[in-house]
């Protein structure tokens, strides 16, 4: 059996020793032969899931990547993802091709190697290389990776709080986590049998003491979500994330309301534009700030015209040359029929 000529191990990756053998990796063809081999099996696993519930598929890269990752280091691993990125796109495209997306194919590489090369590798170590990337990488990192995707690729908003993503991040931690410990307790004897030196402490049985471990750091998962959902829905406006329909069905709910206040509009054509709403996570009332706009020659322009400026959003609609602005007005509204409760400030006139 072929050894590597160093094949240390280190209880953490803070050592200039650990760096060094990590950078060693990308001199050894037989690192390189293996990286490649992954790269490939990677890619052409790219489009392989298994169905777990509705709409809730496991996949089977996260564990070519943490085999990959675990062998080859964290300096090596950065490319071999960069190459699985790409490839893996040119092979079965998905979307447009967005560059920054390559950054966390690198990061859950990479957090994968720091935590299993040239470690003993540990059911703990395990447990806590799948949650750091569940939370990490996949909804923190990612998370403004795909709100500038949209903005770029299809000038869309792209919520912060993605629940359907943040859900199935929580919910697949927990599996993920086991079933990479089974398929390392098998795969690591025969690492070792080609040459690959890779120590695996208590042949990684799941004992009560990691399955708290597993446990907990769930919960932590689902309390840091929800926590953090509640912070951005409290400091957030509702109506950063409307789709085109919300933003004018809520807009002219709104210039019914304030016509109905204001019996001296009613010669007038009046566009009534939401310019935020926001609320408490806990509280069915929101505080909705807008903008009553008058229709310039309003009785002339056609239904289709009309309904594209009921439709506009607050930019837009400051600066259109169609609309002079009347005034601002506050009220608050019940957050599930958007019927007024009451109104907040007076009438201001804009001079």
């Amino acid at each position: 059996m072929i050894r590597r000529k160093n094949d240390d191990i280190y209880s953490s990756p803070f050592s200039k020793a650990y760096w060094r053998d990590a950078c060693a990796e990308l001199r050894s063809p037989r690192t390189l032969a293996f990286a490649a081999l992954m790269i490939a099996l990677r890619v052409a696993c790219k489009a392989v899931s298994i169905p777990i519930a509705a709409d809730l598929r496991i996949g089977i890269g996260f564990i070519i990547n943490a085999i990959m990752s675990m062998v080859i280091g964290p300096v090596a691993a950065l490319p071999a993802a960069a190459i699985t990125d790409t490839l893996g796109y040119l092979v079965a495209p998905n979307g447009l091709y967005f560059f920054p997306f390559i950054l966390t194919e690198m990061a859950g590489s990479f957090v994968y190697a720091l935590f299993l090369y040239r470690a003993r590798v540990s059911v703990k170590r395990i447990i806590l290389s799948r949650f750091t990337i569940d939370l990490g990488v996949n909804l923190i990192l990612q998370t403004p990776i795909m709100m500038w995707y949209y903005q770029v690729c299809y000038g869309k908003y792209y919520a912060p709080i993605d629940m359907l993503r943040i859900v199935k991040n929580a919910a697949m931690f927990p599996l993920e986590s086991v079933i990479l410990i089974l398929v390392l307790r098998l795969v690591i004897p025969a690492l070792n049998q080609t040459g690959f030196r890779v120590e695996m402490d208590n042949s990684l049985r799941l004992t009560k003491k990691n399955a708290a471990l597993l446990a907990v750091l769930f919960a932590v998962s689902i309390g840091s979500v929800v926590g953090y959902a509640v912070i951005e829905y409290d400091s957030g406006s509702r109506s950063a994330s409307w789709t085109a329909e919300e933003r004018l069905e809520h807009n002219n709910q709104m210039n019914a309301a304030v016509r109905a206040r204001d019996p001296e509009l009613a010669d007038l054509t009046t566009v009534t534009v939401v310019e935020s709403a926001t609320g408490k996570y806990f509280s069915n009332e929101l505080d909705v700030q807008m903008a009553v706009y008058e229709v310039k020659d309003g009785e002339n322009l056609s239904a289709d015209d009309l309904k594209a400026l009921q439709g506009l959003s607050k930019s837009k609609a400051a600066a259109s040359e169609e609309m002079t602005l009347l005034r601002k007005e506050e009220a608050v509204v019940d957050r599930n029929s958007w019927n007024v409760l009451n109104w907040v400030d007076p009438e201001q006139q804009v001079e």
